[in-house]
């Protein structure tokens, strides 16, 4: 019983995964973008401990590519200089999450005794044992500057958590949220719900 209620709760997780069309982020951004300047030419500009990942680092720009596009800037030509750099960053991180670690959301097998704070106690009816739960959340950031002077012009973050791991469309996303009020800054942090990304 307990492997099929198992398989059963896989299947559900996966088919929701599947059915995701929107993603709500949590976004922050600061900087001082000058005004009247446009989006121009950009290079990415990897660190010493991404120049170290070559592929992971690969992946996150090509993820932060149709984000850049979308809020005006140009991928520049080879053997030019570009007008900004563009630093990319992610991390994920995971946590199993233990019902029964919360003695207030504490749920037992059949017949088990427990105390719901809105109602009183109450005899409870369970599939004999409540399993964990993963919880991901997944974070980017975007840092742009001034290629001539090197200064910082506009940096934002954008986070999401759920019960799926992030993917290619989940980075993608992200990074459009990060961007999407570019060049302005707004409320930190505020909430962004966009399209799943293709």
């Amino acid at each position: 019983m307990k492997t099929l209620i198992a398989v059963l709760a896989s299947a559900t997780l996966l088919a929701g995964c599947a059915g995701i069309s929107t993603m709500t982020s949590e976004v922050s951004s600061f900087g001082e973008w000058p005004a009247g300047k446009v989006a121009g030419t950009y290079a990415f500009e990897r660190l010493p401990s991404q120049q170290a990942s070559p592929e992971r680092s690969a992946a996150l720009e090509a993820a932060a590519v149709a984000a850049l596009a979308r809020a005006g800037f140009k991928p520049v030509a080879g053997g030019q200089p570009p007008e900004v750099l563009v630093q990319v960053a992610a991390r994920e991180s995971r946590t199993e999450f233990a019902p029964w670690a919360d003695s207030l959301w504490w749920r037992g097998s059949f017949g088990s005794w427990r105390y719901r704070p809105w109602v009183g106690p109450g005899w409870g009816v369970g599939f004999g044992g409540t399993y964990p739960s993963t919880r991901y959340e997944q974070e980017v950031a975007v840092l742009i500057r001034d290629q001539a002077s090197g200064k910082p012009l506009f940096e934002a973050r954008a986070s999401h958590d759920g019960s799926w791991r992030g993917d290619a469309a989940m980075l993608a996303t992200l990074f459009q949220a990060a961007l999407l009020d570019f060049p302005k800054v707004g409320i930190n942090p505020r909430s962004v719900t966009l399209p799943l990304a293709n």
